[in-house]
């Protein structure tokens, strides 16, 4: 889908996770279209008209201050995508509980905290919006070695849910998105942990999930933040509570 420049023509959007992979796609695209962007990160938002804000998303005190920091910049926040993210791929018997902790609290906990302060600030502004939160494939389909990753996607689908029902008095609606396989940095992490358990290369990891996509190749995270832009459109204005795929038919969500 070609960018509208005009879709989201002073719109206040904040993307977490924003500093590479799918949370720069969906920036560029919203940048694209005409929104007001800030990128909240570890790492600074690569991209010189993006207010970068920097810092911790399971930080109560970070993601409250980098709300604020665009509520002030941009007046307002009308779109808030929780994006941050991370996979690891250990089997249960010998993960330690740091490493489950570290993969649920950022994959579910900055999800809660961003839509709570999303939701505050959008019921007080009294002119709805739209929260979009990262769920994944993996939400509704266990894989073996992901089973933290799982279970924080999965619990992020339930939560979106619940929020929709919530804040549907106050026209703010809430999604998630569930990609498959998207080429990011991330997959050269992912392939290398599972060829150690699966005594593969790297090379053959990746090209046994790619066989699996019916499409014939990954997803880009330029077809997630194509996605990802509509839902925040007034064209989804009847669509909360859903979680939305993209992963080229590679199975029923």
């Amino acid at each position: 889908m070609t960018p509208d420049p005009t879709r989201h023509s002073g719109k206040s959007v904040l993307v977490t996770g924003a500093a590479s992979g799918i949370g720069l796609g969906i920036v560029d695209r919203f940048l694209s279209e005409g929104a007001r962007v800030a990128g909240f990160d570890l790492h600074p938002t690569p991209r010189d008209t993006v207010l970068s804000l920097t810092g911790d998303a399971t930080s109560e005190a970070d993601m409250e201050r980098a709300l604020a920091a665009a509520v002030t910049a941009h007046g307002g926040i009308d779109i808030m995508v929780n994006n941050a993210g991370v996979i690891a791929v250990t089997p249960v018997a010998e993960m330690d509980f740091a490493e489950w902790r570290r993969v649920t609290e950022t994959n579910l906990h900055s999800v809660f905290l961003g839509s709570r302060a999303a939701a505050r600030a959008m019921i007080e502004q009294g002119r709805g919006g739209s929260i979009i939160n990262a769920a994944s494939g993996a939400a509704r389909r266990g894989v073996p070695n992901l089973a933290h990753y799982c279970a924080s996607k999965a619990a992020v689908v339930m939560f979106t849910q619940s929020l929709a029902i919530e804040l549907a008095p106050h026209r703010i609606r809430a999604n998630s998105y569930a990609p498959g396989h998207i080429e990011t940095p991330f997959w050269g992490g992912i392939a290398e942990g599972f060829a150690k358990h699966w005594n593969k290369t790297p090379e053959e990891v990746i090209e046994g999930f790619r066989a699996t996509v019916p499409w014939g190749r990954f997803g880009t995270p330029e077809d997630v933040a194509a996605a990802v832009s509509w839902l925040a459109t007034p064209e989804a204005e009847y669509i909360s509570g859903q979680a939305i795929a993209m992963n080229g038919a590679e199975f029923p969500y």
